[in-house]
């Protein structure tokens, strides 16, 4: 693993790389050998690789593929586990890493691989190229983010079960902020900051018990995995405001499919 190669690849797209040991990071996300995130200083945000000592001579990075117009490389990290992939780059205002699932081999494929199987039936139907795909907007979808929206013409939902300025999230993210939403199905679980991708109520009853002072957790309640409806504005401080004019199916793009994000939960 040559470092130095590895940082001039993301140079070229306009961003800076170091890798660190988890001991002289700031925080140690991962529970596995090793975490790609993004991190800032005193110089702004730079993408951090941590990697621990075990695992050091074993462990290896290529840059598959480095757009330096479109600020978007596509990094594979080999382990002795498996081989995986992340998308890194520059989404509207900020950098971004995603986890991308399968073998792609370059940017676009990797944009490509992140679509949900329901967003690339919606593409199919709208007949949409290789280049209309990958754009955040489109006649087949909008996308903010991981998030992806849906038309579904003509849907009436009732007044009643509309709520409004709804939070959509995955696992501990930041949330996007949804003028209306409308779900239905789904599990009802309890979410905390220690338990970002919550717990049933019989899990949450049972904690309480055992350590009383988790009532002061501040728990939330909400729904996980349910099916999920957006209109009106949708926030993001990290992205441009978007404004869904009619009712939209809210998709989450793949990442959760891969390996390392494979405990990540869709909470809203």
């Amino acid at each position: 693993m040559n470092s130095k190669t590895i940082a001039k690849q993301f140079a070229h797209m306009g961003a800076r790389f170091r890798i660190v040991r988890p001991e002289y990071a700031r925080s140690w996300r991962r529970t596995g050998d090793y975490a790609l995130d993004i991190v800032s200083d005193k110089w702004g945000q730079l993408f951090e690789m941590q990697v621990t000592s075990e695992r050091e001579t074993s462990f290896d990075m290529n840059v598959l593929q480095c757009d330096r117009h479109d600020r978007h490389l596509l990094l594979l990290v080999k382990t002795p586990v498996a081989n995986d992939r992340f998308l890194c780059g520059h989404d509207e205002r900020e950098w971004f890493v995603a986890a991308v699932p399968g073998g792609p081999s370059s940017v676009v494929q990797a944009k490509l691989a992140l679509l949900p199987h329901e967003v690339r039936q919606a593409a199919d139907e709208a007949r949409l190229n290789q280049g209309q795909r990958t754009r955040r907007h489109n006649r087949a979808f909008i996308r903010q983010g991981e998030w992806f929206f849906v038309p579904v013409p003509g849907m009436q939902v009732d007044k009643k079960l509309i709520f409004q300025n709804e939070p959509i999230r995955r696992g501990a993210g930041k949330p996007h902020r949804v003028a209306e939403v409308y779900r239905t199905g789904g599990e009802q679980v309890y979410a905390c900051s220690r338990f970002p991708n919550g717990v049933s109520e019989a899990e949450y009853k049972r904690l309480i018990v055992v350590r009383p002072e988790a009532n002061r957790w501040g728990w939330q309640r909400r729904v996980r995995d349910a099916a999920v409806y957006a209109r009106g504005t949708v926030r993001h401080r990290d992205h441009a405001t978007i404004t869904l004019h009619e009712w939209h199916r809210v998709w989450m793009n793949t990442e959760t499919q891969t390996r390392q994000m494979a405990n990540v939960a869709f909470l809203d």
